[in-house]
């Protein structure tokens, strides 16, 4: 069976972790965010996958390969200019059409089961079943509103009417992860929250003929809302489970940090990263040849690859890439801002 997994985002959020790299190829839970996602597809049989690509394909490339150490065969299309969310699925349509496929967002981290879903979509016949779940922290995710198991709209973010669920604020999981989206930790949480789209949607193939040829386009406003209006079924399925974005690098860390404890453990050490003794590292993700130096303290925080912490010197929740690679980058509007320290280009994550 085949899906998309959409990859050609340019990560400026998860600045300066994206300096060298594109969002789906950042290392996460020891292989590449976008090698995560895959993963989670081949457990449902998908092992043919699209992948779109505009921003730094060759990172994407040179992390995947072929996809045979996922589980599946990836293609690549290239967007010379990017194409948008439903842009991307008709410019891949020459490896998509023919039968109902998944098209699923690349920074993604979930166990939502995805086989419920797609038996939702062949019971209903719809022209796209959207995977949705409860937002009862109401977070900034725009709202879908339901009525008897169709979509029927989607409107604004949610207000913020509960205490603590400031828009931005995330919900709580059942290990107080600080990343966006985790699993609900109780289900009456759930009952009368708005419901979010979480960025996985099952299409069947007419769905091209609502995508407009060669140009960008957003699959919610340029092709489910036409649709719906000329009377189409887009279904919604209501999913639970765990499920975070790691949109951030607070919601990357988070996540990580989260997921490791799961396993016993609390800190990512990427290939050729060594902490040395003596030195203290706790809650946080190193990247490839990483080292850190006895006396040196690390907590909450993300070193990038080839990072060296000196003795004695102490990174708290912060993002930390080599100073090389920052000097003469220019830092989008939406990335950390920080500052050099030695070898380093040091960054607060913000909370």
């Amino acid at each position: 069976m085949r899906a998309m997994i959409l990859a050609a985002g340019y990560g400026t959020r998860l600045w300066p972790l994206t300096i060298d790299r594109t969002k789906p190829a950042i290392p996460f839970m020891g292989r590449p965010l976008i090698g995560y996602v895959a993963e989670y597809l081949a457990g449902y049989g998908f092992d043919d996958i699209v992948v779109n690509l505009h921003h730094q394909p060759e990172s994407v490339r040179a992390a995947l390969g072929d996809g045979s150490r996922f589980g599946v065969r990836f293609h690549y299309v290239e967007e010379p200019v990017i194409l948008g969310t439903s842009g991307a699925i008709g410019n891949a349509r020459h490896l998509l059409d023919g039968d109902h496929f998944v098209v699923i967002n690349g920074k993604l981290a979930t166990d939502i089961d995805l086989g419920e879903a797609l038996e939702t979509h062949r019971r209903t016949g719809a022209l796209a079943t959207l995977v949705l779940r409860p937002n009862p922290a109401r977070e900034r995710y725009s709202v879908v509103h339901v009525r008897d198991g169709l979509v029927e709209g989607f409107g604004g973010y949610p207000a913020s009417d509960k205490a603590g669920g400031a828009p931005g604020a995330a919900p709580k999981s059942e290990s107080d992860s600080r990343g966006g989206g985790a699993a609900l930790a109780d289900e009456s949480d759930a009952v009368g929250a708005p419901l979010m789209f979480t960025g996985i949607q099952i299409l069947d193939p007419r769905v091209f003929k609502y995508i407009p040829p060669g140009v960008f386009s957003h699959s919610v406003t340029d092709v489910y809302v036409p649709a719906i209006a000329r009377g189409e079924r887009v279904a919604a399925h209501v999913a639970r489970g765990a499920w975070y974005e790691l949109s951030t690098v607070r919601r990357y860390l988070d996540t990580s940090v989260t997921l490791l404890k799961r396993e016993g453990r609390d800190v990512e050490l990427g290939e050729g990263s060594v902490v040395e003794v003596g030195a203290g590292v706790t809650e946080s993700v190193l990247w490839e040849n990483v080292r850190v130096a006895r006396g040196a303290r690390v907590s909450r925080s993300v070193l990038g690859a080839g990072v060296r912490v000196g003795p004695g010197e102490v990174f708290d929740n912060v993002a930390v890439v080599r100073a090389e690679l920052a000097r003469g980058a220019e830092r989008p509007e939406k990335g950390l801002q920080g500052e050099f320290r030695g070898s380093n280009f040091v960054a607060p994550i913000p909370e």
